[in-house]
């Protein structure tokens, strides 16, 4: 081990306070009402017919478990080159903001699911 690294371990330790809180993007004030509601309850169930329904038989039919929420940031692209897209010197495609929901099926698997498909699982 390199001279002095055992003092900056011993500082590291130091530096962290027992009783301070991370961050959790679970409890984030941006998170919208309904993934608040999902997270609250514990348990989701499909919002729309739209999910496919061999998807939908891997997970409980009435309450399906929330194994964890995150959210996840779709970086948008600018465009500042004329020659690449003529008459546009600068094109922007916006940033996009989602809520994952790691969902638990019958068999234990975890899933990661678009949160605007489900809802907060009531009962």
């Amino acid at each position: 081990m390199p001279a002095g690294t055992n003092e900056l371990l011993l500082k590291a330790k130091e530096d962290v306070r027992p009783n301070e809180q991370v961050r959790d993007m679970t409890t984030d004030k941006k998170m919208p009402s309904w993934v608040s509601a999902i997270r609250d309850c514990g348990y989701a169930i499909w919002s729309s017919d739209e999910v496919a329904e061999e998807f939908k038989s891997k997970f409980d039919e009435r309450r399906i478990p929330v194994k964890g929420i995150r959210q996840v940031r779709i970086w948008g692209l600018q465009v500042d080159d004329e020659r690449e897209l003529p008459g546009l010197e600068r094109t922007n495609i916006p940033d996009e903001e989602n809520w994952e929901i790691n969902l638990v099926a019958k068999d234990g698997s975890g899933y990661a699911v678009e949160s605007r498909l489900l809802v907060a699982a009531r009962g």
